[in-house]
Formats: C-alpha cells, structure tokens, sequence
C-alpha cells in the first residue's frame, strides 16, 4: 500500500523581513479545498488567533487515534455514541536539546450505547490497540499519554 495525501501551503511576505516583525501567518489548502489559516504560536510571535503547527500535530494525533478507536470499537461490536477529546502537545527540549514536541497527552471523553459495555480494562485494551495502529501515532517520537479517567 502506497497513499499519499497533498497538502498545498502559501506564504508571502507583506511587510519588512526582520525577525522579529515578519509576517508568519500562512495558508493551508486540504483536499476538497478546505483553507486553513495558520501561524506560528504567539510564543513565536505568531497570530494567536489562528492554528500553529504544534496544535496542527496535536489535532492530527487526536483525530487518527479517535478514528481507529472507533473502528476499533466497531470490529469489537460496541456502540460508541460520542467522542470528544481534549490534546495536548507539550514543546520542550528533547534528548539532544533541541526544542521538539516531547509529548502529546490525550483526554478522550467516549460515551458508548447498548448491550455490550466496556469494562475500564477493556476500555484500555481498546486505546492501547487504537493507539498501536494509528497511522500518526506511529510517526511521532512523541511520548503519548492516553488519559482514559471519565469514558464510559
């Protein structure tokens, strides 16, 4: 299997190009031409109000985690009715010093119907198995923590 997903990104500049008063906000361009308005964090003097790449990764971990959650779930045979998820991604230095995101902690809220429910250890089996095959998740060097407190 060989996928590939495109993403189109366009930046210009639109006053002096100092460091300190560049302009870092940018456009990003999805398939089905969904636009996205990005900037770096406020910390480094981006717009605060638009997306910044570390929350740009930490919403890409949630999204594909929740994703094979649920398929999971689904080839498990429960019913899940709603899943939300509060991500996190902590910048830091890594092991060689450099400033990485070292961690991306995960706090899915997952409210599941009908007959078969999920124990709390068959909730985390089920996390730990999304968890091992999410495509991101596999990508990263990111430490993830899956706080799993409050499903159910």
């Amino acid at each position: 299997m060989n996928n590939k997903f495109q993403i189109d990104l366009s930046w210009k500049r639109t006053n002096d190009f100092l460091y300190d008063s560049f302009n870092r906000s940018h456009t990003i361009t999805f398939s089905g031409n969904q636009i996205l308005q990005n900037s770096a964090a406020p910390e480094y003097l981006g717009n605060s109000n638009m997306s910044n790449p570390e929350e740009l990764l930490a919403s890409s971990l949630a999204s594909c985690h929740m994703l094979t959650f649920l398929a999971v779930a689904a080839k498990s045979g429960y019913i899940v009715d709603s899943y939300t998820d509060r991500a996190t991604a902590t910048l830091d230095k890594n092991e060689k010093g450099r400033l990485s995101v070292t961690e991306i902690d995960l706090l899915p809220m997952i409210e599941f119907s009908g007959a078969k429910l999920p124990t709390s250890e068959q909730l985390k089996s089920l996390h730990d198995k999304a968890h091992r095959n999410c495509f991101i998740a596999n990508s990263i060097k990111a430490k993830v923590n899956i706080h799993t407190e409050g499903s159910l």
